[in-house]
């Protein structure tokens, strides 16, 4: 199976055969959020893609190392050179420090994903935990006379480094550099570059700025294309297999980080496969804050929005989002969340039924055609739409098997209901969230007896008892909070 696995590189436009550079070890990097505001849906969708990702490959049996970074400094507004630091400007709006609104918003990065059923990353380092290390790249692209000081501020040189690595700059996203210096705006403090096209490596801190570290060349803030190259080549080494995003990052981020490590470590190619995700768009439309035309994963959880009908649950979302290619653009619709709610309960009915029913002497279904079909599709670029038209198939193969329409023997059946599981919920990443909410009902159930149980041994004045049962659930990491109106309880994670 790993021999047929085909991705698409952005950097070739063309699907390749996966080799690693090192099998079985594989590494990964994915550009994380800018913790400055909630998580919004079309990142979740990107994080989601490469969590499918990560678990087919995994399951594939490869070691992946899987780095995915925080941004908590230097990504400045509209992704220019110029302007204030999101998290700055953040901070100053809702009077807190700096490194308050990166909590905040890391931890909300966190819950969300969780409630998706994303895997951690192997590796989430920060930008400000690395500040050291960029400091020393650059200074290496300084003496490697492919960048220059400018007023405080290191900018690198695009015009030396295309001298010095045939025309690169620009091979990532197709774009050709003496476009982009005759459709470069006319920034404030673009007086400082050679050349409109360079780039802010470091940039010297204003005043005002928050958020600052001194350097030999003053008190300043590295460049938001720095951070990456250097967590990336850090934790994965000076050439890894999988550098991922969203679509929106290959100009000018990605483009960016290529030419920092080429002029840092000389290497032809940093990265053997880019990976690119596509954007969701809302009722047919580009999400954006300005128009209104937006919506956050927990208004779609709680149907507090304006947009849907009714709440979905994060299942039926990473459900719905699965049904199209991770390189195509996705609509979400009220329409189309409906309509995978149905598939995704569908879904689960025929797993549970699957584990129930008895194998026969023969069987009439071909099963390895069908998983050799479910891992085709995996290894066509991870085409999850078409891995789930084959579990559907495998539902219709359930529901005959059921009425005595199909038969599958012992050994079939175990296979069907292994490679169902694995393919669901292993690479998938889903969970029946039916079952779950029986759990929590007999969870709440159990609960409630024990603190009867406690209040009547408290009345008896049988306090012995009463703190037994609170010691022996605090054991088990669940906390009793007597109250005026009786016992609440609560898990802690």
């Amino acid at each position: 199976m790993k021999d047929s696995l085909k991705v698409y590189n952005t950097l070739t436009r063309k699907k390749e055969i996966f080799e690693p550079l090192q099998t079985p070890h594989v590494g990964m990097y994915v550009c994380g959020p800018t913790v400055y505001s909630e998580v919004h849906l079309g990142n979740s969708r990107t994080f989601i893609s490469f969590d499918i990702i990560y678990r087919y490959l995994s399951h594939l049996g490869y070691k992946v190392r899987y780095v995915r970074n925080i941004t908590d400094a230097g990504h400045l507004e509209n992704d220019t050179d110029e302007g204030e630091d999101k998290i700055s400007k953040k901070a100053r709006l809702e009077e807190l420090e700096p490194m308050e609104i990166v909590q905040k918003y890391t931890l909300d990065f966190h819950h969300v994903l969780q409630m998706f059923n994303n895997l951690p990353p192997s590796i989430e380092p920060t930008a400000t935990g690395h500040i050291i290390e960029q400091i020393s790249m650059v200074e290496d692209i300084l003496s490697k006379k492919l960048a220059y000081e400018s007023n405080g501020s290191i900018y690198f040189d695009v015009e030396a480094f295309n001298q010095e690595f045939n025309n690169d700059y620009g091979k990532l996203s197709g774009r050709n550099i003496e476009d982009l210096i005759s459709n470069t705006r006319n920034l404030d403090g673009q007086g400082e570059k050679h050349n409109p096209a360079d780039f802010a490596l470091w940039k010297k801190a204003s005043s005002e700025h928050i958020m600052r570290w001194k350097s030999p060349w003053g008190e300043g803030f590295p460049g938001w294309h720095m951070e990456c190259s250097v967590m990336s080549s850090k934790y994965l080494g000076k050439q890894f297999d999988i550098h991922g995003g969203g679509m929106d990052l290959k100009f000018p981020h990605h483009e960016c980080e290529i030419a920092q490590n080429k002029a840092s470590n000389g290497k032809q190619d940093p990265v053997k496969y880019w990976l690119h995700a596509n954007m969701l768009t809302l009722n047919g439309q580009k999400m954006s804050k300005s128009t209104g035309n937006t919506l956050l994963p927990n208004e779609l959880f709680s149907g507090d929005n304006d947009k849907l009908s009714k709440a979905f649950s994060p299942m039926v979302v990473r459900f719905f989002m699965l049904q199209a290619h991770y390189r195509s653009t996705l609509d979400l619709s009220d329409t189309a969340l409906q309509a995978a709610e149905k598939g995704f309960a569908k879904l689960m009915a025929a797993t549970e039924l699957a584990s129930k029913l008895t194998p026969q002497p023969e069987s009439s279904v071909n099963i390895e055609e069908w998983i050799d079909n479910c891992y085709s599709a995996l290894n066509d670029d991870f085409n999850t739409p078409i891995l789930i038209a084959h579990l559907f198939e495998a539902v219709k193969i359930i529901n005959s098997v059921n009425v005595g329409l199909e038969s599958l023997n012992s050994g079939d059946l175990k296979k069907l209901q292994v490679k169902l599981n694995n393919f669901i919920f292993d690479i998938l990443g889903l969970k029946n969230e039916a079952a779950q909410n029986d759990n929590d009902e007999l969870l709440n159930d159990v609960m409630n007896t024990l603190i009867e149980l406690r209040q009547q041994a408290k009345q008896k004045k049988d306090w012995a008892f009463a703190d037994l049962i609170r010691n022996e659930l605090s054991k088990l990491n669940i906390s009793l909070k007597d109250t005026k109106k009786g016992t609440d309880w609560e898990l802690e994670k």
